[in-house]
């Protein structure tokens, strides 16, 4: 097993110095499931909500979070991102949307945090404009599905 690449010698946390990387292409994406009531679901599908228009707001909520990655989250690099895509795939007979968020960018560091995150706040957003209806919608199986460039090359999840 690798060592964890954000704490020094001693144990103390600290950000990667990423300066003799090379720059590449490097992408990520991420998935997600907000289950809900088939009722919720029709809402959404329908653009019925009384908050608007949830998926046009939650794929604005999950690239803006892409892009503020690394104001959330300690150590995360500030990247200049090259593109960010929040897709949204309802499913009727399941009562869910699967969330997918990917990210690119041509840098030194990867996009895995940046897709993690714009999915989760994708999810976090459908729930927010559905709660009054829904308080029990759940969000599950955040995960990297899949990763390419840099060193440690491309990773498809199983």
């Amino acid at each position: 097993m690798s060592r964890l690449t954000h704490l020094d010698a001693e144990g103390n946390a600290h950000m990667v110095d990423v300066s003799e990387k090379d720059v590449t292409s490097r992408s990520a994406t991420a998935k997600a499931l907000v289950e809900m009531q088939p009722a919720t679901l029709a809402l959404i599908r329908e653009g019925k909500a009384k908050k608007g228009d949830v998926i046009a707001t939650a794929r604005i909520a999950g690239i803006m979070a892409a892009k503020k990655t690394h104001e959330l989250i300690p150590l995360c690099h500030p990247l200049m991102i090259t593109k960010v895509t929040v897709d949204f795939a309802p499913d009727v007979a399941a009562s869910t949307i699967e969330v997918t968020a990917t990210v690119k960018v041509e840098g030194k560091t990867g996009v895995e945090m940046e897709a993690l995150t714009a999915c989760s706040v994708a999810c976090l957003t459908l729930y927010d404009m559905c709660k009054a209806v829904d308080r029990g919608m759940k969000i599950t199986n955040l995960r990297l599905v899949d990763k390419s460039g840099g060193k440690s090359g491309h990773f498809t999840a199983e």
